[in-house]
């Protein structure tokens, strides 16, 4: 077992003025962030995708494994083909798999099966969790092959990754939503990804509609989710 190797925290203290402005002001704008449904098919700078992604990636993770892959697609034939098989999995569950309470529930949003945005976003980012590592194991006369090993806290971690890649999106002036149509083994198999992959979450990205609406909604008050103890 190899020992742990340690070296010098990069931390700067910030005066408490500081970290109270830089607190209001991300709180401020996340406070506008708002699910989209609605997007404009206006070009996305990659230097945004690639800045999200890379802030995701700073996410902490069980055992520092970091078990999270992510897929950029902006083909416009792979985004129609990931389009129409999201929408067989939409249908079968807006019409046959969800109960009349979980349809209630999502009446308010105003959403149904049609999922007409992946074909119009820029980008789609899809994120897959790995449920075990792989590491490349020398070729045996028996056949050998790869290794697996086990990865910790994959749900937590990639969970936690993508809360960072959402605000990343959104304090760079881009909108998402998180879409998980269920089942999503489709994405597997047209990304082609390895075995080991599952389909986390799917993000279209882009910029919304001149003409986008979201329903009225409102978000608990801070004394309805925080507990002092």
């Amino acid at each position: 077992m190899s020992e742990a190797i340690y070296e010098p925290l990069n931390f700067q203290r910030l005066t408490e003025e500081e970290q109270l402005r830089r607190s209001e002001e991300f709180l401020t704008t996340m406070q506008q962030r708002r699910t989209v449904r609605h997007f404009s098919p206006q070009p996305v700078p990659f230097a945004l995708i690639e800045n999200a992604i890379a802030t995701a990636g700073t996410a902490p993770s069980g055992a520092h494994q970091q078990p999270w892959s992510f897929v950029v697609v902006s083909d416009a034939q792979v985004k129609h083909e990931i389009r129409l098989a999201a929408e067989a999995e939409e249908y079968e569950s807006y019409t046959h798999r969800m109960s009349d309470e979980w349809k209630a529930a999502l009446a308010r949003l105003g959403t149904d099966w049609h999922k007409d945005f992946i074909d119009v976003v820029p980008y789609l980012i899809v994120v897959f969790a790995q449920r075990y590592g792989i590491t490349p194991s020398p070729i045996s006369r028996e056949g050998g092959g790869d290794q697996q090993f086990k990865h910790y806290y994959v749900d937590e971690s990639v969970g936690i990754a993508v809360g960072l890649l959402i605000a990343s999106l959104h304090q760079a002036g881009l909108a998402t939503v998180t879409h998980t149509p269920s089942p999503m083994n489709f994405l597997s198999r047209i990304l082609n990804r390895p075995r080991n992959e599952r389909a986390y979450v799917l993000l279209p990205v882009g910029y919304p509609a001149n003409d986008c609406q979201v329903p009225q909604l409102e978000r608990k008050r801070l004394n309805q989710i925080m507990s002092v103890v």
